[in-house]
């Protein structure tokens, strides 16, 4: 069974915070911290069953408190970006922070996101459940919103994150884990891993704003189309900046969860399938690390193209397009997401 181990990490504000440590019968083992819910670490046995940690990242409290650009962190009360930080909801607007500085656009919840503050955080079986309140008011966002997120590690290899919300007035939800996965090992580039989405459509942007145009165009002739596995280093040679950091229309699939993307090293045999309730997934390719010096795990620096992201989502600015689907929570509903990440190995 997983086992649950539970240290202490630093101080935030004067409250300790605690680093806990997952370990399945496997080997692989999964840290996570109440500050942001960060996913500090993830080891994953190789086609030898030699592990390797596959997310970037910090070995100390100090560096996540400094800023960084959300490795591991929980990213809310509304994940991706808001058109001028201004959303109308039954004729009532709502002012947020435009805290990305580049675009002039909301960027994942604001100055203070959900990544920023302390969770509560109980043990449940094979995961541990954070739960907190945010404000009515905080960030900009009406309504108290009492958030569950819970982060769990399976005995077959399987990292879990489910996400439940309620609110007292009618506000914007829309949570995502913004981990940045490397299968060959957090000191790697990306470019010989191979990726699969399973998406026909995209919601394109525009390249100054970042923000979707509100078309749902085909990947079809284009340097997007995923729908069959493709080297990555082979694709970002047909963009102009070997950029990608865009949302995925998901094929709808039975039941709860349908599948999202995948992704497999052929130097160590792993392979992640990511699996979702939810309607989209952001491909991101860290593209943008270089512009920062980041010192990460072990002194390592992190570069463009250490990571991917696969945020699985709600689009991007939903509430300006309603074609894009609802990410409006009422008193009286429930928001509820599930994200697996499932991994394993090929010869």
């Amino acid at each position: 069974m997983t086992t649950i181990q539970r240290q202490h990490f630093g101080e935030h504000q004067g409250q300790a915070v605690s680093l806990f440590t997952l370990t399945n019968v496997n080997g692989m083992r999964l840290c996570v911290t109440d500050y942001g819910c960060i996913i500090t670490q993830l080891w994953v046995p190789d086609r030898h069953g030699q592990t390797e940690d596959i997310v970037l990242g910090f070995d100390e409290l100090a560096s996540y408190q400094a800023g960084h650009p959300f490795f591991g962190a929980i990213a809310g009360r509304c994940a991706n970006r808001i058109a001028g930080g201004r959303f109308s909801i039954d004729g009532d607007e709502h002012i947020l922070a435009t805290n990305e500085l580049t675009t002039g656009q909301h960027l994942h919840g604001g100055l203070r996101g959900f990544d920023k503050y302390i969770w509560q955080a109980q043990p449940d079986g094979d995961g541990i459940i954070f739960s907190r309140t945010s404000a009515d008011g905080e960030e900009g966002y009406p309504g108290n919103l009492r958030v569950c997120h819970r982060i769990g590690l399976t005995e077959n290899n399987v990292m879990t994150l489910s996400f439940s919300a309620e609110t007292d007035k009618p506000t914007l939800v829309n949570l995502v884990n913004h981990s940045y996965y490397n299968l060959l090992g957090h000191t790697h580039l990306i470019h010989n891993q191979q990726l699969k989405i399973e998406a026909d459509f995209i919601t394109p942007v525009d390249e100054v704003t970042m923000l979707p145009t509100g078309e749902i165009r085909r990947v079809a002739g284009t340097a997007f189309d995923f729908r069959n596995a493709r080297r990555l280093g082979d694709a970002m040679l047909h963009r102009p900046a070997q950029d990608f950091d865009m949302n995925y229309v998901l094929k709808p699939g039975q039941g709860e969860l349908h599948p999202a993307a995948t992704l497999i090293c052929p130097q160590s045999g792993r392979v992640m399938e990511v699996h979702t309730s939810l309607p989209g997934v952001q491909f991101y390719n860290a593209f943008k690390l270089s512009n920062k010096v980041w010192n990460g795990k072990a002194g390592h620096r992190y570069q463009a193209f250490s990571g991917l992201c696969l945020e699985t989502q709600a689009f991007p600015d939903s509430i300006h397009h309603a074609h894009f689907g609802n990410v409006v929570l009422r008193p009286g509903e429930k928001y509820h997401s599930r994200t697996e990440h499932r991994f394993s190995t090929v010869a």
